[in-house]
């Protein structure tokens, strides 16, 4: 399944000096050595049966190392994002290397064994071999059965205050057998045009510049690389050109998260015309919708609501920027729920009319305004204050910088209902 042809054998070789490994047409840096046999078989002795093939073949390869691409599968309900940035191995600076990971998931099987009265074999069923800290992992099914071979992600719930984020602990399975697992991770954008700050492929780049520069990797080969790299990205543009992507999901949320980090309302009204109905979580529960007024996206989330795309009761608690009295005004008309938060919101990100448009739809369903108001608006000021006092002494960083900060507590203090 390794289809690197591209590659001369001593290009790869020269790649591999460079801790670059290629398995099953994804590119692995900080890539170890193969696994001596000895630690494979040490391993499979604490497998209920066989490490499945593909494993070994990686492991044969590399021991481990990292990746650098997007994932995105069904869990509980949500589209959750899987940070699948490390293939586990012994001796590696993360959370837990390797042997940590398995002796972890060795103490959770005995407890569940002792939970449930049951005798526990002393075997894993479920082998960890990567995934990111101790918030994501992936798994491969090492007991015999149907499954064998199969690959899980395992992701962390996190507080309810983590809005449209999983709360509790979810399971999704990847893809039959690992050289699956590895066809589902891909880019969602170019990460030489990326649309943002932080990107997948971001890491892989960094290291590449960081070999070349330092140790000599030959900027043609990188250039190779980086192309070898790139057949990951997703392509919605031929399908929607084509009339047939509303009938490919994951390549549709490709594209809204385009429209959405770029501001597109002109193609969120050709995605609209191609069929595309903006139903459904697009990031973990949130729908397209909370997302672009959570991104201030504010152009494309009125060309959504224009295009009949579902507006969540809570969208307005995403506020993040000075967002206008008429797109205010369609989310309201459109089902969003009035509340003091979003209120105090507006009026620190500096959009007074939208403050007052949302404290009469407040009022208008009995809600006593003015005190919740100085309620939450001195809540918020006294945390905005917090933070840049932390700030400036060097203890707390913001995404807002300190001018962000200072200009929203102004916002705060000069705002009348």
């Amino acid at each position: 399944m390794n289809n690197n042809t591209s590659f001369s054998v001593e290009e790869l070789s020269t790649l591999r000096e460079h801790g670059v490994v290629l398995f099953a047409d994804r590119v692995i840096f900080d890539a170890q050595p193969p696994m001596p046999q000895q630690q494979i078989d040490a391993v499979q002795a604490l497998c209920a049966g066989p490490l499945p093939e593909a494993l070994v073949a990686l492991w044969q390869h590399t021991a481990g190392g990292r990746l650098d691409y997007d994932l995105a599968l069904p869990m509980n309900g949500n589209v959750e994002s899987v940070s699948w940035s490390e293939l586990f191995w012994d001796g590696s600076d993360g959370y837990r290397d390797l042997q940590g990971w398995i002796e972890h998931e060795q103490e959770l099987a005995e407890e569940a064994a002792e939970d449930s009265g049951t005798p526990w074999s002393g075997k894993l069923t479920h082998l960890p071999f990567g995934g990111f800290e101790y918030c994501d992992r992936v798994y491969t099914v090492v007991e015999p059965g149907a499954t064998h071979g199969q690959v899980i992600a395992w992701k962390q719930g996190l507080p309810p205050a983590w809005t449209h984020a999983l709360h509790e602990d979810g399971l999704s399975p990847v893809a039959a057998d690992l050289y699956g697992a590895f066809a589902a991770l891909h880019l969602d954008e170019d990460p030489l045009a990326p649309t943002g700050d932080y990107f997948s492929g971001q890491a892989l780049l960094a290291y590449l510049d960081d070999r070349h520069e330092g140790y000599g990797l030959d900027l043609d080969l990188m250039d190779k690389l980086v192309t070898f790299y790139c057949r990951a990205i997703v392509d919605w543009r031929t399908p929607l050109a084509d009339g047939t992507l509303r009938h490919h999901p994951a390549l549709a949320r490709a594209a809204l998260r385009h429209v959405i980090a770029t501001d597109d309302a002109a193609l969120v009204a050709e995605l609209a015309a191609a069929g595309l109905n903006f139903e459904g979580p697009q990031q973990g529960s949130a729908l397209a919708t909370d997302v672009a007024v959570g991104h201030s996206a504010f152009a494309a989330a009125a060309a959504l609501v224009r295009a009949g795309a579902p507006v969540a009761p809570d969208v307005l608690r995403n506020i993040d920027g000075q967002i206008s009295p008429e797109l205010t005004r369609a989310l309201l008309d459109n089902g969003a729920e009035p509340t003091v938060a979003a209120i105090v919101k507006c009026a620190a990100c500096g959009a007074p009319a939208s403050a007052h448009l949302i404290a009469d739809a407040c009022a208008q369903i009995g809600i006593d305004v003015p005190p919740a108001f100085v309620a939450d608006r001195d809540a918020m000021l006294v945390e905005l204050e917090t933070t840049l006092a932390q700030m400036r002494d060097g203890t707390h960083g913001h995404y807002l910088g300190q001018e962000g900060l200072a200009e929203r507590i102004e916002h705060l203090q000069t705002f009348r209902l």
